[in-house]
């Protein structure tokens, strides 16, 4: 997948699976965390979205267990979701970066703290 061509759900599913193995119940609720709430996922996209990036080699099952009656399936970034994931995290803040700069210059220097 090039970095280009990432989605934001894609993004924040990698992201989400970062720090660690996580079921999807766990993996929705640190999607709509870490998009303050814009982006929501439903059981269903989530799983179909799971197996996508399973058949890219960007995440792997990492463990099941029976919580309440109900199976949990736990998900993990393998190595290269984790470089997809970097990479793309790093187009974006260059992005954001360049986009600052030029807001800076339109504000000029009189400006001062109002753009970071």
């Amino acid at each position: 997948m090039s970095s280009s061509e990432m989605r934001e759900p894609t993004f924040l599913v990698l992201a989400a699976l970062a720090d660690g193995r996580k079921h999807g119940y766990a993996v929705i609720s640190e999607v709509a965390g870490l998009s303050s709430g814009r982006v929501t996922l439903r059981p269903g996209t989530l799983y179909a979205a799971l197996d996508r990036l399973r058949d890219e080699g960007l995440v792997r099952p990492a463990g099941e267990e029976i919580v309440d009656g109900r199976l949990r399936r736990y998900y993990e970034l393998t190595d290269a979701g984790a470089e997809a994931l970097a990479t793309e995290a790093a187009r974006l803040q260059s992005n954001a970066d360049q986009a600052l700069r030029r807001l800076r210059l339109r504000l000029g220097p009189a400006a001062g703290g109002g753009v970071a």
